[in-house]
């Protein structure tokens, strides 16, 4: 075999990549060998398939759960404290006179059959009560819409209108708040008996409309005034006066606010006994005076009180269940804003 036979190793003739240059050194050069990748760390695997602050949050959750828990415990033990003398009112309502005498309320636990409806056929057949249920209605009804329909238009006033002297006016309107109701006592019962409205109806409408007339106010033109300015622009450049935006865009919008100032005024007027007792018609007295005069008359009458305080204080709960939507609208209404 001759030397031309042999086939020409690349590398020798300087063409290929393993070929040395002129200088380089006759050694053959080894392939670099790949270092071996770096070995990471193995991590400890949990043990547990949840994440390592499952514990924590157990716990955490548990004592949550059990201080709400305890909490609605206290509430409701608070509310059945609170309600216990309206159900003592209530069941003593239903006894007789003798049961009564002879023992409290809690006999009609262990003897329900004791219930009898005796004292309220009693009390309807006594006409100085239900004529002080009349007598309430006729000074609660005008009062309340008296004191809101004069509220919202000085509400309106205050909060949207330009007149001259408005502010000193409002804040004079906030320091009546401050006027207690037994200083005016004795200057109204002169003025009232000069003009000929002592001892009667119209005179305690007109008493308990002025003062509650401040509270309206102010709170109705602080409620008129989150209104934005925008909306009330729009309906001015649509052509609307200023009685017809107050209709159709501000009464709407503090709809809320009017229902809860209304509850408010009803309960006061309905509840009150001091200025019926100086101002009413000892003829036809409120509720609270008529009971008030049961006590003076007969004693401790409580098969006539019972029911008669029972069927006064379950009046106001009517009207303000009625209206506890409204109610509730108007006090979160308040908060936002």
């Amino acid at each position: 075999m001759s030397r031309s036979d042999v086939t020409p190793d690349p590398a020798a003739d300087g063409d290929g990549p393993g070929a040395a240059g002129p200088g380089a050194d006759p050694q053959v050069a080894e392939p670099p060998t790949a270092e071996p990748p770096t070995a990471e760390p193995a991590t400890a695997k949990p043990s547990h398939a949840g994440p390592p602050h499952a514990t924590s949050s157990y716990a955490t959750r548990f004592s949550a759960g059990l201080a709400a828990g305890a909490l609605r415990v206290f509430l409701v033990v608070a509310a059945l404290f609170w309600l216990l003398p309206t159900l003592g009112l209530l069941l003593s309502s239903f006894l007789s006179p003798t049961d009564l005498n002879n023992g409290g309320w809690w006999q009609v636990l262990t003897a329900p059959s004791r219930l009898t409806a005796d004292n309220y056929e009693r009390l309807l057949a006594n006409d100085t009560i239900t004529g002080s249920l009349l007598n309430t209605f006729a000074i609660a009804v005008p009062t309340t819409l008296l004191v809101l329909t004069l509220g919202a238009f000085a509400g309106y006033a205050f909060a949207w209108l330009e007149f001259p002297g408005r502010d000193w006016l409002f804040l004079l309107v906030v320091g009546l708040l401050v006027v207690p109701v037994q200083v005016a006592l004795i200057p109204v019962s002169e003025l009232f008996g000069a003009i000929g409205l002592f001892e009667t109806t119209a005179g305690v409408v007109l008493f308990h409309t002025a003062f509650g007339l401040p509270f309206a106010v102010f709170l109705l033109r602080n409620f008129f005034a989150e209104i934005p300015r925008e909306l009330l622009e729009a309906a001015r450049l649509d052509g609307a006066g200023e009685l017809r935006l107050f209709a159709r865009v501000v009464l709407p919008l503090g709809g809320p606010a009017i229902a809860s100032l209304g509850i408010f005024q009803f309960l006061w007027v309905w509840n009150d006994m001091l200025v019926a007792l100086v101002f009413a018609d000892s003829a036809s007295p409120p509720v609270t005076v008529a009971l008030q005069q049961q006590v003076r008359q007969f004693g401790n009458n409580i098969d006539v009180l019972a029911p008669g305080a029972f069927l006064s204080m379950m009046i106001p709960l009517v009207v303000f269940f009625a209206f506890q939507r409204q109610f509730v609208s108007g006090v979160m209404a308040g908060a936002i804003k």
